[in-house]
C-alpha cells in the first residue's frame, strides 16, 4: 500500500503546530486599549445613522471594505493603533452576515468559563475544531484563533460587548460558545455594540459605497475606486483591509464550486456575493478551499417566507430534532455537516426542532422566531404532534425517553453528551420545521496570521489585509458553530492592527 506522503507531511505539520499552540490565554494576551467606561455599547443602537458622502476625504491611512463584524472590528482596532480609518459598505445598512448570526462566539480559557467552573483548554479547542474541519484547517491560522480567543472576549467586554452566557455548540465537548447574558442573538448584539463604538470614536462609515477596485502602485495596494451615489471616486490609502464577506448569496459562484447545491436556499444576506474575493484576485491574490461551502441543518424555509436560521444554540440548550414520525433520528449536537446529512437522508428531508417553555424562557432569540411566525405552539405534546402532523404516541415517547436520558446523563439511542442540562417537561411545547440550507462559505482569500493577503507563491501583497468570511483556511472542510464570530473578531482585530502598523 502506497503512502500519501503529502498527507503524512500535512499531519506532521499539524502535530508540530499543535505542540506550539495551546498557550494559556494569559500567555497569548497582549495589552489592548480599553474604554474608560463600562457602559453597555449596545444600548440605543436600533436607529443607525451613517456618514454623509460630502465628508468623504481624498485619502485615509487605512480603508476597510465591508461593515460586518470583521470590518467594524478592524476599523476600531486600526484607530486604536493610531490610524485615520474609514469604512466603505456597498449595502444601505451595516452588519453583513454578522447581523444574521444567532449563536455566539467560541473561546477557550476565558474568564467567563472560569467563573462558571468550566474546565477548558486551548489545546482541546484546537483539537476539536481540527477534527470538525476534517483535519483540513490551516494549522497556523487555527492556532492563532484559538490562542487569542480569550483575549478577544476580554477586548469585547472592555468596549461594552459582554458575552458571558456560556453554553454548548455542536462538535464540542466543553461549554465554549459565549453569548449575550440575556440569551439574545449574538449578531444583532455584536453589530449594535461595534456600531456604537464606531460612532463614539468618530470613525466614518459610508454606506451605498460600492468598491469596484483596489488600486495599486508598484505591486502595493494604495487605495480604492468607490462608487458613492452615481459618482466614482479614487480614494488613496496606505493600507486596505478587505472584509467584504463571503459568497453565500451568489448562486452562480456557489454552483460553480458545488453544483449539487443548486436548489438550496441560503441564509446569507443579499450582499454576500464574493466581491471582496474578486477584487483581491485582480491583484494576484490566491484563494483556498473555495469548494468548501457549509450547509446548516436547521433553516426555516416555508414557501412564501424568507429562509431563517434557527440557532444551533437552541439545541445546545436542550432542544431535540424529530422526524415526520415524531422520533429522534440522530445526535443533535454532532457537527453541522453530519446533522445536515442525517436530515437529508430522511425520506421527507426535513425535521422539527422541538423544545419546551423552560428553554423558551431561557433563550431570548426565540422571540424573533415567534415574530417571524416560525413556531408552532401547543399546551401538550399530543396537541403539538397534531399541529405538526406527527404521531402523538411517538412524540410523547420520544420526549419521555429524552427526559430519562437527561436525568441519567446518558443518551442510549444516539450518544449525545452535551446540551443535556434541561429536560423537556414544562408546557407549552414548541416546534419549528427546518431543513438544511446554504450558510457559510469556508473558502476564500489565502492569508497568514498577520492577515496579509498572499499570492500563489506565498508572498504577501504589500498593503493588503483581509479578515472574516472573505478569507479561507481557518475552518477547513466544516465550520463549527460559534467559530465564525471568533474568526471575525480575532482576525478583524489583527487586520486592523497590522494595517495601521503598515500605514505608519
Amino acid at each position: 500500500m502506497k503512502k500519501n506522503w503529502f498527507k503524512v507531511l500535512a499531519c506532521l505539520l499539524a502535530i508540530f503546530v499543535l505542540a506550539a499552540c495551546g498557550k494559556s490565554s494569559s500567555e497569548a494576551s497582549k495589552e489592548s486599549s480599553s474604554s474608560s467606561s463600562k457602559e453597555e455599547a449596545v444600548s440605543g443602537a436600533s436607529q443607525k445613522t451613517y456618514t454623509d458622502p460630502s465628508e468623504l476625504k481624498d485619502s485615509y491611512d487605512v480603508i476597510v471594505i465591508g461593515s460586518g463584524g470583521a470590518g467594524m472590528t478592524a476599523a476600531i482596532s486600526a484607530q486604536e493603533a493610531g490610524a485615520d480609518v474609514a469604512i466603505f459598505e456597498k449595502m444601505p445598512i451595516i452588519g453583513g452576515n454578522t447581523s444574521k448570526s444567532s449563536g455566539g462566539m467560541n473561546a477557550s480559557e476565558t474568564k467567563f468559563q472560569k467563573e462558571q467552573g468550566i474546565d477548558d483548554s486551548n489545546d482541546l479547542f484546537y483539537e476539536e475544531t481540527l477534527k470538525g474541519g476534517k483535519g483540513t484547517n490551516n494549522p497556523e491560522l487555527l492556532c492563532y484563533m484559538v490562542d487569542n480567543s480569550a483575549e478577544a472576549i476580554d477586548w469585547l467586554d472592555s468596549i461594552g460587548i459582554t458575552l458571558s452566557d456560556v453554553t454548548f455548540s455542536g462538535g464540542f465537548s466543553k461549554a465554549r460558545i459565549h453569548r449575550p447574558a440575556d440569551g439574545s442573538a449574538v449578531g444583532g448584539y455584536l453589530v449594535d455594540g461595534l456600531y456604537n463604538n464606531l460612532m463614539e470614536k468618530d470613525i466614518p462609515v459610508f454606506v451605498n459605497a460600492d468598491v469596484t477596485e483596489i488600486t495599486e502602485k508598484d505591486g502595493q495596494a494604495n487605495g480604492v475606486k468607490v462608487t458613492v451615489g452615481k459618482e466614482e471616486k479614487t480614494i488613496s490609502a496606505k493600507a486596505v483591509v478587505d472584509a467584504a464577506g463571503g459568497f453565500g448569496a451568489n448562486m452562480e459562484m456557489i454552483t460553480e464550486y458545488k453544483p449539487e447545491l443548486k436548489d438550496y436556499v441560503t441564509t446569507n444576506h443579499e450582499g454576500a456575493t464574493g466581491d471582496g474575493i474578486k477584487l483581491a484576485e485582480k491583484l494576484g491574490a490566491a484563494t483556498v478551499q473555495m469548494d468548501q461551502i457549509q450547509i446548516h441543518p436547521t433553516v426555516y424555509q416555508e414557501e412564501g417566507k424568507a429562509p431563517f436560521l434557527v440557532s444551533e444554540a437552541i439545541r445546545g440548550e436542550g432542544a431535540i430534532l424529530v422526524n415526520a414520525e415524531g422520533n429522534r433520528f440522530y445526535n443533535e449536537m454532532e457537527t453541522r455537516d453530519n446533522v445536515s446529512a442525517a436530515i437529508n437522508k430522511l425520506p421527507e428531508q426535513y425535521a422539527y426542532v422541538v423544545f419546551d417553555q423552560q428553554l423558551r424562557e431561557h433563550s431570548k432569540s426565540i422571540d424573533t422566531y415567534e415574530e417571524q411566525g416560525m413556531t408552532v405552539k401547543a399546551d401538550s405534546l399530543a396537541d403539538l404532534a397534531k399541529e405538526i402532523g406527527v404521531s402523538a404516541d411517538n412524540l410523547e415517547k420520544t420526549v419521555e425517553n429524552w427526559n430519562e436520558y437527561v436525568v441519567d446523563k446518558n443518551d442510549t439511542e444516539f450518544g449525545r453528551t452535551t446540551g443535556m442540562d434541561r429536560d423537556m417537561s414544562k408546557g407549552p411545547f414548541y416546534a419549528i420545521k427546518i431543513a438544511p440550507g446554504i450558510h457559510h462559505t469556508m473558502g476564500g482569500l489565502k492569508i497568514n496570521t498577520n492577515t496579509e493577503v498572499l499570492k500563489e507563491d506565498g508572498s504577501a501583497i504589500p498593503g493588503l489585509y483581509a479578515a472574516g468570511e472573505v478569507t479561507g483556511g481557518v475552518h477547513g472542510s466544516n465550520r463549527i458553530g460559534g467559530n465564525a464570530v471568533a474568526d471575525i473578531v480575532i482576525f478583524g482585530r489583527q487586520a486592523g492592527t497590522k494595517a495601521a502598523e503598515f500605514a505608519k
